[in-house]
């Protein structure tokens, strides 16, 4: 389908310098992270880690906001069912997740100034693993700046990227990924459509949270999952995910990775919360620049923030270049998006609840890819138990998938018969 409208997209784009490094590498961790604990004394807040091996830990501190920065070499995240803990002393949240090949990086969010007590690794002992002990404690605002250290773990990953220092210094955590570019066709065999699925949030970018804890990045990567194997089992599709484990990657790269891995269709995957309970429902997003309503343009801003937290602002992208741009392709992929907005709430209404008016419109970043269709799936809001507890159901899950790989059929069924035509 870009082929019948992205000839004049990409004499543009030939103008544009979009470079993207690093890379995804498929490897799995060998050390697990089995629990994390946060304690409450009366002179400190200790913040324990439990990991299978011993492992090198380095602690970094960041101001503006107050961060605790700790670096390892890459590890699974293997964490009990229950919720995690929450504000407790000195600390406010935490979040982790892969910062990039060889390297896992978790961020305390701090209430204040703090110095950091003690940090060391306790041997097993009594049945438990290894455990790397934070002990924090008041401090001066003058001490904790006299006392920063940005992070950098050159020593702990031998894998090129991003530089860690220059990424956490000014936000949390950036990885940049590409996709690998799907082979051509051998002769006479027709070509499969390229579908890439994006699991939203990931790594140190948790999403939204859940009643019971959940982190939606681990939702929308496990539904990713299944519809990627939904599709490919047909044998008409050739699907890349953006991520396939728990990394951060920025909102601009996640559209890049589909337009070099040559898209026909873009899907964004994602689960809400909003501040009533009561509410629930799937609901799928096409771009606009002046969102449907109130709710669409909050939760619009809301997902587009995460660009912020990599120190990326897509504000700041020139309006002419854009102008011009959305002038050249965005209508006919914008017409096509809506047409497989509708597709899939029809299709997804046969097994799961929708929101009123399910179809709805927004300024999502990670949909302004100009010529790949792009559609963003909320598949429903984790602050409602019943929403969640679906969600959490492998089950419901794979019905999810499988209502959204029969919406894909329909599109391309259609777009194949007018190209026919």
């Amino acid at each position: 389908m870009r082929r019948t409208f992205g000839n004049i997209a990409r004499l543009v784009f030939a103008a544009l310098a979009f470079v993207v490094v690093g890379g995804v590498v498929d490897a799995h961790a060998t050390p697990v992270v089995s629990d994390i604990r946060i304690g409450d004394h009366k002179d400190k807040t200790r913040f324990v880690i439990d990991v299978s091996e011993n492992i090198a830990f380095r602690v970094s501190t960041l101001p503006d906001p107050y961060r605790i920065v700790i670096d390892m070499p890459e590890v699974g995240w293997q964490l009990p069912s229950k919720p995690l803990p929450g504000k407790t002393g000195h600390i406010d949240s935490f979040r982790y997740g892969l910062f990039k090949p060889g390297n896992s990086r978790l961020v305390i969010d701090l209430g204040g100034p703090v110095q950091v007590k003690n940090a060391f690794v306790l041997p097993p002992r009594d049945g438990q693993a290894f455990r790397f002990v934070l002990d924090l404690s008041s401090s001066s605002r003058e001490a904790f700046l006299r006392n920063t250290q940005p992070p950098s773990v050159a020593d702990a990953s031998p894998a090129s990227g991003p530089d860690p220092a220059k990424a956490e210094s000014s936000g949390p955590e950036t990885a940049s990924a590409i996709a690998a570019v799907p082979p051509l066709a051998k002769p006479g065999v027709p070509a499969r459509r390229v579908i890439v699925i994006d699991p939203g949030h990931g790594g140190v970018d948790p999403g939204a949270i859940g009643v019971s804890g959940i982190y939606e990045k681990n939702i929308t990567l496990s539904v990713a999952r299944e519809i990627k194997k939904s599709l490919e089992s047909t044998g008409r599709y050739k699907v890349v995910l953006t991520r396939d484990r728990d990394i951060f990657i920025r909102l601009r790269d996640r559209f890049e990775i589909a337009r070099k891995a040559g898209a026909d269709l873009f899907l964004s995957i994602h689960a809400d919360t909003i501040r009533d309970r009561n509410i629930r429902g799937a609901s799928v997003y096409t771009l606009s620049e002046k969102a449907s309503d109130k709710e669409a343009a909050a939760l619009a801003e809301q997902e587009n923030k995460a660009d912020l937290i990599a120190g990326v602002d897509l504000s700041h992208e020139d309006p002419v270049l854009a102008n011009i741009l959305i002038d050249l392709t965005q209508r006919e992929t914008m017409n096509q998006s809506s047409h497989l907005a509708e597709m899939l709430v029809d299709e997804m209404g046969k097994s799961v609840r929708l929101l009123r008016n399910a179809h709805r419109f927004a300024g999502f970043a990670v949909l302004k890819a100009p010529d790949v269709p792009s559609v963003l799936i909320e598949l429903g809001f984790l602050s409602n138990r019943h929403d969640e507890r679906l969600l959490r159901d492998s089950r419901h899950r794979v019905r999810v998938a499988g209502a959204i790989g029969r919406s894909i059929d329909q599109f391309f069924t259609r777009v194949e018969q007018a190209e026919r035509n």
